[in-house]
């Protein structure tokens, strides 16, 4: 027994106490899972991922929508002053027809041919109006997921998006411009061959050919395309009565003072154009001679209308 504690004293006594001390060889992950080093940098976090319709930049279609909706009136603006010039300012000054057709003809190059006619006209009038048709009905759909909307009974319980005056003025106009557009463009190009000779004085024979339909036609025009482009400008620049942003006294003072400021300049503008397309080219009279009878072959392809040429 003596010889077994004397055994086991001489092994403890040949053992080496050590203090205690971290493992060297801990990977990186394990010493800085708690901890990091300032000296390593950390991974950037994850960005969100976001999966839309269109897949462009993380975007909603209403975001690109809405863009498309607000550029495309910028050629559309630059048109709308381009012709204002030509068929108001331009013939109110000069109270002749034959001297304002020569500066209609003169910056005719500008915006009735290729490609300037496309890419400042058709085109961002083309998306202009789909756009806003297209966010319509993509909001429509937003609202009918929003509130479960399965049936056919489902969906006519959920009101459409309201339409704003600006936009009822826009679906207003697409029948008159197409109008204009097909009377003045589109029969000069198919049964004259282009419009080369189509000026101010083919709009006043127009005029006097049809004078009711014609005046009402060109009021309403000028009126709800004035009144559009203004009020929508408005809204660009956040200057609309729904945009104030102050309440009480002095919220609704400024609101007023918007609305009559928007209407003033809907006003003078239409005014301006009113003066010079009807108070001078309209009543400028029809064209005589072989000039006069071009245009009555040209006004019986109107439908309807040319009957009683």
């Amino acid at each position: 027994m003596m010889a077994a504690i004397t055994v086991d004293e001489e092994r403890l006594m040949g053992l080496q106490e050590l203090e205690p001390s971290p493992v060297e060889d801990s990977p990186i992950e394990i010493k800085e899972s708690y901890f990091p080093s300032a000296s390593t940098p950390s991974p950037p976090p994850e960005p969100l991922r976001r999966s839309t319709t269109l897949g462009l930049s993380g975007h909603t279609p209403v975001y690109w929508l809405s863009r498309l909706h607000r550029y495309s009136t910028y050629p559309l603006t630059l048109y709308a002053v381009f012709h204002i010039t030509n068929t108001a300012i331009i013939p109110l000054a000069t109270k002749s027809i034959a001297a304002s057709d020569t500066y209609l003809l003169l910056t005719r190059p500008y915006y009735q041919s290729f490609p300037l006619e496309p890419l400042l006209i058709v085109l961002p009038l083309a998306a202009h109006i789909g756009s806003g048709l297209a966010l319509r009905i993509y909001r429509r759909r937003q609202n009918l997921q929003r509130y479960g909307a399965e049936s056919r009974k489902d969906r006519r319980n959920v009101p459409w998006p309201p339409v704003s005056g600006t936009s009822k003025l826009g679906y207003l106009l697409v029948p008159f411009i197409t109008g204009h557009a097909f009377i003045n463009r589109v029969i000069p190009l198919y049964h004259a061959g282009g419009s080369s000779g189509i000026g101010l004085e083919y709009v006043s024979h127009g005029f006097a050919k049809f004078p009711a339909i014609s005046f009402a036609g060109f009021g309403a025009l000028v009126a709800a395309g004035v009144l559009h482009i203004t009020w929508g400008w408005a809204k660009w620049l956040g200057w609309t009565p729904n945009q104030v942003t102050e309440h009480g006294e002095h919220g609704q003072m400024l609101k007023k003072r918007r609305w009559y400021g928007i209407n003033a300049v809907s006003a003078l503008v239409t005014a301006v154009w009113m003066a010079g397309g009807l108070g001078v080219v309209g009543r400028a009279g029809p064209a005589g001679g072989w000039v006069g009878r071009e245009y009555d072959e040209l006004f019986q392809h109107i439908p309807i209308l040319g009957r009683w040429m």
